[in-house]
């Protein structure tokens, strides 16, 4: 064992060794030689390795052991761990005590009586109370969730059987807990605390409602020697498991429940850290984390407790207790005195004592806040109080993010609450009024520099997780909150906010007067190092409140519109104002004092002035539609204004964080607002000319597409408000015509040369031209797919000879996989969004071109040799197929037999054997929509004839096709790929829902069982055991259609079948497959015989040789 474990042992040795060791543990007498090991060595790796013998011995190979070597293991084992247990190292030992549990779980109570008795005995004994104490903890993580295969009826014997031990268990628990405390408290007596010294407070004695329990609490904590807290600690960690599987019943003591308290508040007392640091020996301060460490455990313990939903009615009461316990722990942590303040005290708590905390209060509200509010008795405000300042103290910021979380959750709790209770809506929130305001506007302080630099500065602004950086995190989620205060006192909410934006808006624009005008161009004459300081913090504040903004934008449209419309407006108009004055005096391009830090933040407030207006465009479109017959003026002056806004940023000199959020808010003016006076603006019109000059710089692929969409978008959208003549149809489908020509001049030209051989460069330029053109297009057609008619038909006519020109490309670019890639992403947005116009003669020759381009090589170069490109350059290809094949009505039909051969013959084998998933889930939902939208493909008859002539006579066209597709989900359901699993699961399921698949006679005859003997298979293997639940029903809706013949013949086969089990035990699975017809029923029995067919095979595979079975 030495040598093995030893640094200069080669691999090659190590081998060696271990088929040695291996060999010795499979010989059946190798556990005597063990046992001898174990009470001679002291070596730690020859006592690990003789245990795992043992373990082995008794969780593989039990069954086959004669009687007699079980017993003297049964008694051999204990001995020896009553004898060593004081000396051995503390992981031996607890392998050890696993030993003899394991042996329990086999054997107690027939041949192991005394199992639990002496568990219990020994936790009684004070010499080997912590020896109890971790067998018994290693009893309850064996025996109530057993990990190893048992049969279904031992693991309800097993669960059984410690539930009547609980109560006993319990108490003695109570016991020992109580014992230790009173022990040494007595001799920690004080003189009461003084009335004045306030540390019982009025809440307290609301709380508690018994002086009595209050003065229990205020008792000083006692101070314990090593041994006492050692045994307090396994024992709370033997009640925290014992808690993670009881129900919650009246075992559960008041006394206990106190207790456990008593020990919670060793968490939240500093003084045992003051202790060990003001005697400065080490010794005191590893206890006083150990005591900290007491806390932590008995906040799981309450936890567990708390984690539970479902509550008796006789438990509640102690509910209410253990909730007015806590809260007098939370009291006593948020209390400030003369010495500490909150946050200091808060900080010398045990970073994980604290974290528990924090999740026994996210219990509380997300469980139980709805069941214990009702409690007249219960101070829900005086609770937010604590929990208002638990939240603004915590010490670090993911400490600072869970309290947010359990603020969400509360007001959400509040918002459902007021909507089911409408009658009352105002007492209710008249109640939180107050503690709603104070969150609000403690939460935007704490975004704001102003108030809380120190603690934004240590956030991470740079590193990507999730998408988002810290600081991106940690303004969201403040955001949130603020939405939701405003969703429920929206006045309230807008009167602190806007003030505050005011005053940052004021630095902003009072910045022109230091704008100086130097030789290189403008200067902001400001450079003085506080300064410069104290504008970083005020610039940084107004973009998160621009955002904040923004974020409230939705609380001010639809019903409540006339009602809040002068507080959107006054914000609309701030936010015009400000758009147009940061790109009039360009402070982009402004040279600073500082330019690393500044110019970031100038650029920053510029583009979340322009998201945060871009955010009221729905209201904009309502302020429209409100205004347009009568006095537009104002809304007109927004508009124009904003465009004027707009319009000097698109160009490719500005930083692109700026074009970008310029761009936006000009596609949601021309998308969502769609103002009848858009074109004529002189401002738009200069936008038009930029893109359509072929002399001008291009503009950064994003920003060209999303300003190429807005344009469109000016011309194909209706205005709204207008009737059909109003709409200018004529005049607009030629400016989109030329607007389309000379966005795609360069790439028509392609087309005469595209068939002859092209040199490397040529070929590099002609790529980039595709690539932007196709980019441009198919985001014009995306945006408009949903739109009206006549929207669709101009997009086309426009598009026609782009989309021809790409068809007689496409050929020569066949073996350009990422050309072929961005030619089918657009073609598969044409079919998605323009089929109609398309034509289907057009659209036939398309489809043609295609299947006659995707060989069977083709196919095969693109999916095995050319990596992802290539199998994603199929996946479109299919993904277009899909589209076709949904089409309703017969104009396509003609397609399905050369589809259906194109994935059967071509697709299926290239990719049915390979374990990569690439491919296989766009073929297989394409085998979906074949089956699901063209059933009659297959099954002819119509409902009335099948009703006439009985079921008896189905009729069946493509029989070789549909047996074919079915065979191919058959296979996938043998491959280990879970998603596809679950994908094609669905499919066959939605198919048996929509089109009663399981019931045709084909399936049911040829298939049905098949497919139960695939997914009983996929259970015994434990292969896919995240779809336990979703195989069971489908399990069920498959043999429900034929119940007698899966009870009478495909059981009987399926056991018949299975190897590894005698026909003894195959019987014993029949019969405990109850002949029930009910879904749950079922599914439970399926997973009985799941389970009892591995432990038998289990069993089977741990006999000795040659064992006779009777």
């Amino acid at each position: 064992m030495t040598e093995f474990f030893h640094n200069c042992t080669t691999n090659e040795r190590k081998r060696e060794i271990e088929e040695l060791l291996n060999n010795f543990a499979q010989q059946i007498g190798a556990w005597r030689f063990c046992l001898y090991f174990l009470s001679s060595t002291r070596n730690d790796y020859v006592m690990m390795y003789s245990l795992t013998v043992f373990e082995n011995l008794i969780n593989k190979m039990w069954l086959g052991v004669p009687s007699q070597d079980k017993m003297e293991i049964r008694s051999c084992l204990p001995k020896l761990l009553l004898a060593h247990h004081k000396t051995l190292p503390y992981f031996i030992r607890n392998k050890l005590c696993k030993v003899i549990v394991d042996i329990g779980r086999q054997d107690w109570p027939m041949f192991y009586h005394d199992f639990f008795t002496n568990i219990l005995q020994l936790i009684q004994s004070p010499v080997t109370t912590p020896l109890g104490l971790i067998m018994l903890k290693t009893t309850s993580e064996e025996l109530a969730c057993p990990r190893e295969d048992l049969s279904v009826a031992r693991k309800e014997e097993l669960r059984k059987l410690l539930l009547d031990q609980v109560q006993t268990v319990l108490g003695l628990l109570t016991g020992i807990l109580e014992s230790i405390w009173d022990k040494h408290s007595v001799t920690a007596a004080t003189p009461p605390p003084s009335p004045t010294s306030g540390e019982s407070g009025d809440l307290l004695s609301s709380l508690l409602q018994s002086p009595s329990a209050a003065k229990l609490l205020n008792q000083p904590i006692p101070i314990l020697d090593t041994e006492s807290e050692y045994i307090c600690s396994l024992a709370l960690e033997c009640l925290a498991h014992l808690f993670s599987w009881i129900p919650l019943s009246t075992s559960i003591t008041p006394s206990l429940l106190t207790t456990i308290f008593h020990f919670a508040r060793f968490g939240c007392d500093t003084r045992v850290r003051k202790m060990s640091s003001v005697n400065g020996s080490s010794q005191n301060s590893v206890l006083g984390q150990e005591r900290g460490r007491l806390g932590v455990l008995a906040m799981s313990c309450i936890n567990e407790l708390m984690s539970k939903n479902c509550v008796p009615m006789e438990f509640e009461e102690y509910l209410l207790r253990m909730f007015q316990q806590t809260f007098y722990l939370l009291q006593k942590i948020t209390k400030e005195n003369n010495a500490h303040t909150v946050k200091s005290r808060l900080e010398e708590l045990d970073e994980s004592y604290i974290e528990k905390f924090t999740d026994f209060l996210r219990l509380f509200v997300s469980v139980h806040l709805r069941r214990i509010e009702s409690y007249s008795q219960f101070p829900v405000v005086e609770f937010l109080a604590l929990l208002f300042k638990y939240t603004f103290h915590q010490p670090t910021h993911e400490g600072y993010f869970s309290c947010l979380d359990i603020w969400t959750l509360f007001l959400d709790y509040l918002t459902s609450k007021i909507k089911s209770r409408l009658a009352d809506k105002e007492a209710v929130l008249n109640r939180y009024e107050d503690a709603l305001v104070l969150l609000l506007t403690e939460v935007l302080n704490r975004i704001q520099f102003r108030y809380n630099q120190a603690q934004l500065e240590e956030l991470d602004d740079e590193t990507l997780d999730d998408d988002q950086t810290e600081w991106q995190r940690y303004l969201r989620q403040s955001l949130e909150v603020v939405a939701k205060v405003m969703e429920l006192l929206p006045t309230h909410a807008f009167s602190t906010l806007f003030p505050v934006l005011q005053d940052n808006l004021e630095v902003y624009l009072g910045l022109q007067q230091f704008v100086v005008t130097s030789g290189t161009g403008h200067r902001l004459n400001i450079t003085a190092e506080n300064d410069c300081r104290r504008l970083h913090c005020s610039l940084r504040d107004l973009s998160s409140l621009l955002q904040a903004v923004g974020r409230l934008a939705e609380y001010f449209i639809g019903d409540v519109f006339a009602a809040r419309f002068n507080d959107a407006l006054t914000v609309v108009e701030r936010l015009v104002k400000v758009t147009l004055y940061g790109s009039q005096i360009k402070l982009y391009n402004i040279e600073t004092a500082v330019p690393s830090v500044l110019k970031p933040d100038l650029i920053d407030v510029h583009a979340q002035s322009l998201a945060a207006l871009q955010a009221y465009s729905h209201w904009l479109a309502q302020f429209y539609s409100e205004v347009h017959r009568q006095n537009p003026e104002q809304f007109i002056s927004l508009v124009s204004t904003a465009l004027e806004a707009i319009t000097p940023l698109i160009s490719s000199k500005v930083q692109e964080k700026l074009l970008l959020s310029a761009c936006h808010l000009l596609v949601s003016l021309a998308t969502t607002v769609r103002p009848v006076f858009l074109i004529s603006i002189p401002a738009v019109q200069k936008v038009f000319n930029r893109i359509t000059d072929t002399s001008a710089q291009r503009l950064p692929d994003k920003a060209q597409v999303l300003v190429c969409r807005a344009l469109s978008n000016v011309l194909l959208l209706p205005w709204p408000n207008l009737p059909e003549s109003e709409q200018q149809w004529a005049v607009r489908s030629t400016n989109h015509a030329s607007l389309i020509s000379a966005l795609t001049r360069e790439y028509r030209q392609l087309k005469s040369n595209a068939i002859l051989p092209q040199r490397k460069v040529q070929l590099e330029d002609t790529k980039v031209i595709i690539h932007q053109t196709l980019s441009v297009l198919e985001d014009i057609v995306e945006s408009i797919s949903g739109e009206s008619t006549k929207s669709r038909q101009i997009c086309y006519q426009s598009l026609q000879e782009s989309v021809q020109v790409s068809l007689a490309l496409f050929p020569a670019f066949i073996h350009q996989s990422d050309v072929t890639d961005e030619m089918l992403s657009f073609f598969l947005t044409l079919f998605q969004g323009l089929r109609v116009q398309m034509g289907v003669p057009f659209t036939e020759q398309i489809i043609q071109t295609f299947l006659n381009m995707f060989t069977r090589e083709q196919l095969a170069e693109s999916i095995l040799h050319e990596g992802s490109t290539g199998c994603r350059v199929v996946e479109k290809f299919l993904k277009i197929l899909q589209v076709v094949v949904q089409e309703p009505g017969q104009v396509f039909k003609p397609f399905l037999p050369s589809v259906i051969s194109l994935c059967m013959e071509q697709v299926y084998p290239i990719i049915a054997e390979r374990s990569s998933p690439d491919v296989k889930a766009e073929l297989f939902e394409l085998l979906f929509r074949i089956l699901h939208h063209n059933w009659r493909y297959f099954f002819k008859s119509s409902v009335l004839a099948s009703v006439q002539r009985g079921i008896a006579e189905e009729q069946m066209e493509n029989e070789a096709q549909f047996s074919a597709i079915m065979q191919a989900f058959g296979q996938s359901f043998l491959q280990p790929d879970i998603h596809l699993f679950k994908q094609n699961l669905f499919y066959l399921e939605t198919l048996n829902t929509k089109q009663k698949l399981y019931h045709k006679k084909i399936f049911r005859t040829t298939m049905l069982f098949q497919f139960v003997n695939v997914l009983l298979q996929v259970l015994v293997h434990k292969s896919h055991d995240l779809l336990q639940e979703e195989i069971g029903i489908a399990t069920y809706n498959m043999a429900s259609v034929d119940f007698d013949g899966f009870y009478s013949a495909f059981l009987p086969e399926f056991l018949a079948s299975c190897d590894g089990v005698d026909s003894n035990q195959k019987n014993v699975l029949g019969r405990n497959f109850k002949m029930d017809r009910d879904l749950p029923s079922f599914t439970q029995n399926v997973h009985r015989l799941v389970n009892d067919l591995r432990y038998y095979r289990l069993c089977n595979d741990s006999l000795p040789p040659g064992t006779v079975k009777l």
